[in-house]
């Protein structure tokens, strides 16, 4: 029997705006990450996220982002280390309020779209953000591209850290995912989605897009929360694994 963390992007709604379906999502994930309003989210937004997971039993952390409301943070940005520190302290701190008034705790940071990938490739990147996650506390959990600067920078700063896999993106050979406007970068059909979750975590493969397998550690997988059918998908995902003999399980911290 094997365990991993199943984790999702939520809280992406603000204002009158809404995105996703939070509460269908929850009840099949261990882990949400919780848009803290550079990207996505707002205050409303953030405080009812973290209430709706401890209903569940749900643990949470901070999805921290480039200032990029318009583009979802999904816009790359030039953005130096000390600049990046700050924004991922002050969101992480903007959760913790929240956090602490349901008497929950922060479990991970998790950068988001395009700050994601660029700290996954910028060691010095990588390292801003694990400072201010130790800084905030060092018990939190770094997470962070499978293999990539992030996790390391994590773990030389002594965080301990989840090497994270998506079930629903396609992969390149150097264990990078395909950039999103490419063909087949997203992988629309569940079933296909699924299948890719389950040879991760029973198997630690991944096929890439060229051809071939890619050995991969991953200790979390993640859901999109914005997908059209994220909550049916979820179930599906959590559904599949079982099947296969994971267990999806409240990660370490």
């Amino acid at each position: 029997m094997t365990d991993i963390d199943l984790n999702c992007d939520m809280g992406e709604s603000f204002g009158a705006w809404r995105m996703g379906d939070d509460a269908g999502v929850m009840p099949w994930i261990s882990s949400a990450n919780i848009a803290c309003g550079f990207h996505a989210g707002d205050f409303s937004t953030m405080r009812q996220t973290v209430l709706l997971a401890k209903a569940h039993g749900v643990a949470i952390g901070a999805h921290v982002s480039l200032p990029d409301l318009q583009g979802f943070g999904r816009r790359a940005m030039k953005v130096p280390p000390d600049e990046a520190y700050a924004l991922t302290l002050y969101q992480i701190g903007a959760l913790a309020a929240f956090a602490r008034a349901a008497d929950m705790r922060i479990a991970h940071v998790k950068p988001h779209g395009a700050l994601y990938n660029m700290a996954a490739k910028d060691a010095a990147l990588a390292n801003a953000i694990a400072r201010a996650v130790r800084d905030f506390d060092a018990q939190i959990v770094l997470v962070g591209l499978a293999g990539s600067e992030l996790p390391r920078a994590g773990e030389a700063l002594g965080l301990r850290v989840a090497h994270e896999a998506f079930a629903d993106r396609c992969y390149e050979a150097d264990g990078s995912l395909t950039p999103r406007g490419t063909q087949g970068a997203v992988i629309e059909d569940a079933d296909a989605a699924v299948a890719q979750a389950v040879k991760i975590a029973a198997q630690g493969k991944v096929d890439i897009r060229s051809s071939g397998a890619l050995a991969l550690r991953a200790d979390t997988i993640c859901v999109h929360g914005d997908r059209p059918d994220a909550a049916l998908f979820a179930r599906r995902l959590h559904e599949g694994l079982a099947a296969a003999g994971v267990t999806v399980a409240k990660p370490v911290g």
